[in-house]
């Protein structure tokens, strides 16, 4: 029988689970470690799984080089900081020691290595049957804590070439990797802008198609951006504003952390092109948007510079002005005379990096907890199924929901509704308070009774 009560990160013994619990937290990425926190607080009986291992997605998940975009002060749960420099951005492998050594702080109940295939409501009882790799375990409520990124997506529009190497950024590690030849990243958030800098430092002709996107000052007056979105109430935004829900943000911790500039990425050498439209006859079409994109993100960049020397004066900081923040390199080529079609073959490309995101995929989780486009019904994580919680997804609650610290706060949320949910389970009416009250009284004079014999049974041995 495994012992799912074992310590944090300890690896599940061959066996079959048969397990009931109070909570089953179904995730130990950032989100499963910090609910696990909370309920505790709460005294939750409660049990983590994790398909791998704690924090997995951060330490094999991404390319070598990533780092956190935030800075350790900022990208971290109250209770630990990072054995960094404060400004630093840590480098994946140490986030994932970092959350694992939390774990253990907290003594989360984690069990890694059990997969959950299915969660169903039970007909006959409260709560949930959720059958595991392991066995089956029962539970009165399910957190699934397993993130934004479980599945990439890569576009039905990707050319079906034996010839090109296509991977998604999940599975881009390093330029080693790929083939000699020129490369065409498509996607310019965070993912795609750092491999298509990796690469172009790396001798590598690169081809970076930009779509709509943020473009934020990595900082400002000597303020960090998530310092700027933190006082500016960013943060606290319960929704990305009309027609920018689908919008990427080009923002990078790299190399101690820098403003993500596409003028200056094209002075590398990296050639910018639209929006990827399709692929026919081993020719790439880009649409006709790269100057819209690049405006717009300007238009972001320069309004967070606005808002943040507003910020100052209003509040009379001493911060250090920053000018040059404003200038702008001049348009490349590329931009004022764009490439609508690439010949792959002739301009040398062996590669494609899919850099189009992810999405989720809850199709092991049997319950009525979504809208008709499969997307979960919730207020703040709290699901429109009772007893169904969700947790790390992006705004959840707000802009921070998907970021370490953000998901911390969220965590506290859910868990302070579920302990609200077992106050009002622990609830007796007046007989049924009575009857224990007399239950008690029952049990004292019956161990009284049986003190009594056993201090006369001994006097008449004496």
């Amino acid at each position: 029988m495994t012992d799912l009560n074992q310590a944090a990160g300890q690896k599940r013994q061959e066996g079959i689970i048969e397990k009931t619990t109070d909570t089953l937290v179904v995730g130990a990425g950032q989100a499963g470690v910090a609910m696990s926190e909370h309920l505790s607080t709460h005294g939750v009986p409660h049990l983590v799984l994790e398909s791998k291992s704690i924090a997995e997605a951060w330490r094999t998940c991404r390319w070598d080089s990533l780092v956190a975009n935030g800075p350790a002060w900022h990208d971290r749960f109250p209770g630990l900081e990072f054995d960094h420099d404060p400004d630093e951005f840590v480098p994946k492998e140490q986030v994932a020691d970092y959350l694992e050594a939390y774990a253990k702080k907290i003594k989360a109940p984690i069990c890694t290595g059990v997969e959950v295939k299915k969660v169903v409501r039970n007909t006959d009882r409260s709560g949930f049957t959720v059958e595991t790799s392991a066995g089956v375990i029962q539970a009165e409520r399910v957190v699934v804590a397993t993130g934004p990124f479980q599945r990439s997506v890569i576009p039905t529009i990707a050319p079906q070439d034996d010839k090109l190497t296509q991977i998604h950024s999940a599975k881009y590690r390093n330029p080693e990797q790929l083939p000699d030849g020129a490369v065409l990243v498509v996607g310019a958030g965070s993912s795609g802008v750092q491999i298509a800098d990796e690469l172009e430092r790396a001798g590598k002709k690169v081809y970076l198609s930009v779509g709509p996107h943020d473009r934020p000052p990595r900082a400002y007056r000597n303020r960090d951006y998530c310092w700027w979105l933190g006082v500016l109430g960013e943060w606290d935004a319960e929704a990305p504003k009309a027609g920018r829900e689908h919008v990427t943000i080009a923002v990078s911790g790299t190399r101690g952390g820098h403003t993500v500039d596409f003028r200056n990425l094209a002075k590398q050498g990296i050639t910018l092109v639209g929006m990827t439209k399709n692929f026919q006859d081993g020719v790439a079409t880009f649409l006709p948007d790269l100057a819209d994109n690049l405006a717009q993100g300007d238009e972001n960049y320069l309004s967070l510079l606005d808002a943040a020397d507003a910020y100052v004066s209003r509040n009379g900081l001493d911060l250090p002005k920053e000018p040059e923040a404003r200038n702008f390199l001049p348009d490349p080529e590329c931009l004022t005379n764009p490439l609508l079609e690439l010949n792959l073959a002739e301009a040398g490309v062996t590669a494609i990096i899919w850099a189009t995101g992810y999405t989720v995929d809850f199709s092991w989780l049997k319950v009525d907890a979504f809208d008709e486009n499969d997307k979960p019904k919730h207020q703040r994580g709290v699901s429109s199924e009772s007893g169904i919680y969700f947790l790390g997804l992006p705004w959840l609650s707000r802009r921070g929901s998907s970021f370490i610290w953000g998901v911390w706060h969220d965590a506290k949320h859910i868990a302070d509704h579920i302990g609200i949910q077992h106050k009002y389970l622990a609830y007796r009416d007046a007989s049924q308070r009575q009857l224990k009250t007399d239950q008690e009284k029952n049990f004292d004079r019956g161990c009284n009774d049986s003190q009594a014999w056993k201090v006369g049974n001994t006097r008449e041995t004496e």
